[in-house]
């Protein structure tokens, strides 16, 4: 189908709404563009790809890795925030006059009085908020922001003060309202608070959607966009008022009531099929007696595993006689496929896991072909040709610039694959192995440790002593503080948590003074918390939310983890992906927390093109690598004895073991999702299944089982917001890896280069937000524009890169 061109001059703020919900970007309401900036020709990064910046904000969830199915499932718990008075060196709280607002929007004022998510607060009322809060108070509020809404539409100016700020003002209450209740269904679960967000839910898309087709603000924005005032604007500010090429507006009357009938639909089905995963891994659960069965597992597995056990029920578990509980959340699934020798177990959990979501009531295989077919109609309605190149719309790449990545990555990554299970198989034979000759899905990762552990000497379960949690926010806090600058401290106490175990923090500058919060949530809860890794707002950096006498409001985020809690009298000891995504999660944070930019549209986070975001997350795990940030980390948490020297030559020596198969197997899933989006035909001749049986054949080593349902359970890009964006990895991962070579350029051992690199990235990629695109803000860091070579290098990929 031909493309038509729908010009119309929109708003980035019903993004910003529209972010709160489980709907990827790509089918929200407004997709975004600019013209691309003229910047010298690159192959995959260059001028002549569309910079069209998104607009949202997001929670950064950390990519499937490749060989262990850590699958970083993200929630959509974004929030930005309500008109609450945000803090500069205070914190902010909600004002008086909103809530006196909101409750004479309902007849029983005593729903308002009581209800904590209209109260005045500082900070969310994360411990007191329930289910019951949630129908009464979203309603309340939305009744009242349609009443600001129709006002503004009636008086409505084209000028910046008249205009984006009062609706800066009325989208931040609901969506940090809506981003309380929604966090807290991904880290505090119960039906009761399910059922309420389901039943508000079509009332807040509803408000979201009038509030994107608004013909009274379209209008208005338009006329902005023509004004002689429009050149005068600052660059943090035109990237909000621009050409859109797939806002609902621009459709008539009968095909926008389609377009809005189709969020609807998406909103809903994206919410099901993320409560079928979560339900399913909750659903499983393995209890083992006969200790044979647990040999080769760890003592912190066995522990882990004791300790659920006795959260079922079992009160005289113990680690060393059982009974024992297996589940299939990450730091309970992965441990059994690495370490147990018990064959017929690895392969019970792989093929447990591999299903999840794929049977009975919580089958995601109809949801996943709905939403196809939603994508597909509603593409079809922008008079787009697929999915994708609505994607593509807010990100840097193109279709085709990701597909030609992709096959350049997957090329260099084929060759070294093979060799990979080559080895792993002559490995497996040299051990006696039985199944040496006929190595499968449930044996690569249990090999691969052996094989590891025997070329490196490196046993990952040894090393967990010498990285506690206290230690490893230590170091990290310590890191930040030499690259960028600011001072990290605790601040428990002054905000409301959602659990015990969660932590707060303060950020200080240089002069003391707090720019920025956040939250801190690293341990996993299967009966009520979400697996992955993720980052979400909590409040936006914005000076049109500042406290009256403040000149800006400050930023919060969340960090969330799902890691092994402690045991015992132990502290929580991490393995060394653990610690990685710890500090993946942290950049994110960082670009949040250390914006510059005082535009809230534009700060931080948003407006950031999805395909750069990682950049800093992607970073900051370099960092894990380098000697004196790992040395400041790696403690025993009995004796303080630092990590041996020869253990972090293994480590770093390890640090491209089977570097070719974990490539591959991200590259799967990101050639997977690209051909969902732009080739398949929901109910056509090919089910979804055979698509990826298809993808397989080239970035498979080992083909997949007939009855894989990998996809019933990829909620990146069917709850998430990846849809046609998974490859964003492996493209922030080339910015990334050549950002960090800027250090290495430098010079990681001059500490002056360091930190004053280190202020560059802070004041470029940290600083600007969504203010200049990517590319730009790249090079002004760089002074060049992006190559892929230090990627391939840091991964010993280089060479086959070459010859491929």
């Amino acid at each position: 189908m031909k493309r038509i061109t729908i010009i119309a001059t929109t708003f980035v703020i019903a993004n910003t709404l529209m972010a709160t919900t489980t709907t990827s970007r790509a089918s929200l309401n407004l997709l975004l563009r600019r013209s691309p900036p003229k910047l010298r020709n690159a192959k995959f990064f260059s001028s002549s790809c569309q910079f069209r910046p998104s607009t949202l904000p997001k929670s950064y969830s950390c990519p499937i890795w490749s060989s262990s199915f850590s699958f970083c499932l993200p929630p959509r718990s974004t929030s930005t925030s309500l008109p609450f008075r945000h803090f500069s060196s205070s914190p902010p709280s909600m004002s008086s006059a909103i809530a006196t607002a909101v409750s004479s929007a309902v007849s029983d004022e005593s729903l308002i009085s009581s209800n904590p998510l209209l109260q005045d607060f500082d900070f969310p009322p994360f411990d007191s908020v329930d289910a019951e809060h949630v129908r009464p108070g979203i309603r309340a509020l939305l009744q009242h922001l349609e009443g600001e809404l129709e006002q503004l539409e009636k008086y409505v100016e084209p000028s910046w003060p008249k205009l984006v700020e009062p609706l800066e003002k009325l989208v931040d209450r609901l969506s940090v309202v809506w981003g309380v209740i929604n966090h807290l269904k991904a880290v505090k679960d119960t039906p009761e608070l399910r059922a309420a967000i389901e039943d508000v839910q079509p009332e807040k898309v509803k408000f979201q959607l009038r509030l994107g087709q608004s013909k009274p603000i379209y209008n208005a924005f338009k006329a902005i966009r023509k004004s002689p005032d429009w050149s005068s604007l600052s660059e943090a500010r035109q990237p909000q008022i621009k050409e859109a090429v797939l806002t609902g507006i621009a459709l008539d009357d009968e095909k926008r009531e389609e377009f809005n009938k189709i969020e609807q639909e998406l909103e809903k089905l994206s919410h099901k099929f993320s409560e079928n995963v979560l339900d399913a891994t909750k659903k499983f659960e393995k209890l083992i007696t006969d200790k044979k069965e647990m040999d080769g597992l760890p003592p912190s597995a066995l522990g882990l595993f004791a300790q659920a056990a006795v959260s079922k029920g079992h009160e005289n578990a113990t680690a060393e006689n059982g009974p024992w509980v297996i589940t299939l959340d990450a730091p309970s699934y992965l441990p059994v496929m690495q370490h147990a020798k018990n064959r017929a177990l690895r392969e019970e959990l792989y093929r447990a896991y591999l299903s999840r979501a794929s049977s009975g009531d919580l089958d995601n295989t109809a949801i996943i072909d709905q939403i196809l077919k939603f994508r597909l109609e509603k593409t079809q309605l922008l008079g787009y040709n697929n999915y994708a190149e609505v994607s593509m719309t807010m990100k840097m790449a193109t279709v085709e610039k990701a597909a030609e990545l992709l096959e350049k990555l997957r090329s260099a990554s084929w060759g070294p694959a093979v060799q990979d299970m080559k080895d792993l198989k002559s490995f497996a034979k040299s051990q006696g192995a039985e199944e040496s000759g006929s190595l499968t899905h449930w044996d690569t990762t249990f090999w691969s440790e052996r094989l590891r552990e025997s070329k490196y000497d490196i046993n990952e379960e040894e090393l967990r002593p010498y990285f506690s949690l206290p230690k490893v926010m230590d170091g990290l806090f310590s890191l930040a503080k030499t690259l960028f600058g600011v001072d990290i401290e605790p601040a428990d106490g002054v905000a409301p948590v959602w659990n015990s175990d969660v932590r707060f923090y303060r950020v200080k500058d240089s002069s003391g003074s707090p720019i920025a919060y956040f939250y801190f949530d690293p341990y996993s809860r299967p009966s009520e918390k979400r697996g992955g890794a993720w980052m979400g707002e909590v409040f936006s950096r914005s000076q049109v939310m500042a406290q009256k006498g403040t000149s800006v409001r400050l930023p919060v985020a969340h960090m969330v983890c799902n890691q092994t809690p402690p045991l015992g009298d132990k502290p929580s000891l991490m393995t060394f992906r653990e610690v990685e995504t710890v500090f993946h999660e942290f950049g994110h944070a960082l670009q949040h927390m250390l914006t510059k930019q005082d535009e809230g549209l534009v700060a931080g986070i948003r407006n950031v093109e999805w395909d750069a975001v990682e950049l800093p997350s992607q970073f900051m795990e370099n960092w894990c690598y380098h000697r004196d940030t790992l040395m400041s980390i790696a403690k025993h948490y009995q004796t303080g004895e630092t990590l041996p020297e020869e253990i972090y030559k293994k480590l770093l020596a390890a640090r491209t073991f089977r570097a070719g198969s974990f490539s591959l197997r991200q590259l799967k899933f990101a050639s997977l999702d690209l051909e969902l989006h732009t080739n398949y035909i929901p109910g056509g001749p090919e089910s979804i299944y055979d698509v990826d049986q298809r993808v397989s054949v080239k970035t498979q080593v080992i083909p997949p089982l007939p009855e894989d349902r990998f996809l019933c359970g990829f909620s990146h890009i069917f709850a998430g917001g990846y849809a046609a964006g998974y490859y964003s990895y492996k493209w922030a991962e080339v910015l990334s890896a050549d950002a960090f070579s800027a250090f290495e350029d430098a010079g990681l051992d001059d500490i002056k280069a360091v930190k004053e690199t280190g202020q560059r990235f802070r004041n470029t990629v940290l600083a600007l937000g969504g203010g200049k695109a990517p590319l730009k803000v790249f090079v002004e860091f760089r002074g060049r524009e992006p190559s892929p070579e230090p990627l391939l290098r840091h991964n010993g990929l280089l060479a086959a890169s070459a010859s491929a």
